[in-house]
């Protein structure tokens, strides 16, 4: 989401459709005259967790279904109309501030976490294979790019399965086991798809605290995460009823005085704990579906679905990989109060300075484990993509979500910023004939006529009205 007490943030710790999917007592095929097992209410919890833990869940916590205390905030974010063009943000405020009003009598709210990699070589064999390193220039936003061969990159959080369905097969799994022991209550799932404050909510439930770039961050497993929940009339004993038991933590604001997020991000729409939407790389790419401001093309870089940098430069996402290791965060990073340098790189963190416990469970869920096209694409061919070329790609991926002409346009841009620094005649010609054809989509030949004029190159024809509905 882009409001830190709005829902999460397109691309991260990240819709199907947006009405809040309903699952019942009477869904899950149990006998009416059957009698559930009495499970006393202290124990309760200690049942959600178990059942969290056997389907594979990073973490998971409960959280009581109270009205969000962000409530003026997000108004005034919204009257300020920096949530762009994601209407339905603006809709059921009402409901989307008190889980109440989304179930009657909700009582709690179980909210679970999956971990995703940072890694293209996270839950795979270890062998020699060339690997990609991308590092933010700091003066233009981008990540260096091949002269030969530009490629697009695609944010982490889709390298694999769309994680909506990964979440929400286990989450139902969750509701069914619950429903048979608990009938007379009702549970409801979202995972994005539905008006719940979930990173609110995640945060109260013991799964970390908000970030100055609104994400979700837990003191171990840092921001690389994604989250789901289940609104339930069933009451339950509260992470912070129960004292945060382990890998739970209390939502203690962690980021002190570091500002790397802030400064890091190419377009400046970070100020602390708010985002503006319309200048974020994220929404830009996978929301907006027009043409984009050309002011911000030059900051895009070579990100053509989602943007990664606030996440790579937080301290608590180092080391990348923290693969089964648990336990507290080594003192002095990132503490309340500690000032940090952001021009000084992350200190390393050994993994002997962390407990692991004797059976670790798996890091990630096997549905995460990257897989083409991640981690990027080749722009030459993505600007030129046919619908078909599209459906392959983004097949099981929760960028299907980005329709042909927004891909091809943010191909485009990403192409622009590469001839910016790596002259190609070839590619340069094919940005030229994009910005030709009459018969190319009109969000695309405006992009390509923009690209060319930002190159100091004359642009072919008069520029385009983009389509309406764009």
């Amino acid at each position: 989401s882009l409001n830190p007490a709005g829902p999460k943030r397109p691309d991260c710790n990240r819709a199907a459709s947006k009405s809040p999917t309903k699952r019942c007592s009477n869904s899950n095929n149990v006998p009416m005259n059957s009698r559930p097992p009495n499970i006393p209410w202290a124990d309760r919890a200690h049942l959600v967790h178990r059942l969290a833990d056997d389907m594979g869940f990073s973490l998971a916590g409960i959280a009581p279904a109270t009205p969000s205390d962000h409530g003026n905030h997000f108004r005034e974010w919204i009257a300020q109309g920096q949530h762009g063009h994601m209407q339905y943000l603006a809709e059921n405020i009402p409901v989307r501030l008190d889980p109440e009003k989304l179930l009657g009598g909700a009582q709690s709210i179980i909210c679970v976490a999956d971990r995703y990699p940072a890694s293209m070589t996270a839950n795979r064999p270890a062998r020699p294979q060339p690997q990609q390193h991308h590092v933010v220039d700091s003066h233009t936003g981008e990540t260096p790019l091949q002269a030969d061969a530009p490629r697009g990159r695609i944010a982490r959080y889709a390298w694999a399965d769309d994680y909506h369905r990964t979440i929400k097969k286990r989450l139902f799994e969750l509701v069914d086991a619950l429903g048979s022991r608990f009938p007379e209550h009702q549970f409801r799932v979202a995972v994005d798809t539905a008006p719940v404050m979930e990173r609110e909510h995640a945060a109260r439930a013991g799964l970390g605290w908000t970030g100055k770039h609104t994400l979700l961050i837990h003191p171990d497993h840092g921001s690389w995460m994604l989250l789901g929940v289940i609104v339930t009339t069933l009451h339950l004993q509260s992470s912070q009823e129960a004292g945060y038991p382990g890998p739970l933590a209390a939502p203690t604001d962690h980021c002190g005085n570091c500002t790397r997020c802030i400064d890091a991000c190419p377009t400046s729409c970070i100020t602390p704990y708010s985002i503006d939407a319309r200048r974020c790389i994220s929404y830009l790419t996978l929301e907006h579906r027009g043409p984009i401001d050309p002011t911000l093309h030059r900051a895009m870089g070579n990100w053509i679905a989602g943007c990664d940098v606030c996440q790579e430069v937080c301290p608590f996402n180092q080391p990348i990989e923290k693969a089964g290791v648990t336990g507290s965060r080594p003192a002095g990073l990132a503490t309340p109060g500690d000032t940090i340098d952001p021009a000084n790189h992350p200190p390393q963190i050994p993994s002997s300075e962390f407990h692991t416990p004797p059976d670790p469970p798996p890091p990630f869920h096997p549905a995460y484990t990257p897989r083409p096209p991640a981690p990027d694409l080749e722009l030459q061919q993505v600007i030129g993509w046919k619908a078909p070329d599209r459906q392959e790609a983004f097949f099981r991926s929760a960028l299907k979500r980005i329709k042909l002409d927004m891909i091809r346009r943010n191909a485009v841009i990403a192409v622009g910023n590469h001839l910016a620094r790596h002259d190609n005649l070839d590619l340069r010609q094919r940005i030229r004939k994009l910005a030709e054809d009459p018969l190319e989509p009109s969000l695309v030949q405006l992009t390509a006529q923009q690209g060319l004029a930002s190159l100091g190159s004359e642009t072919a024809g008069d520029p385009v009205e983009p389509e309406s509905g764009e």
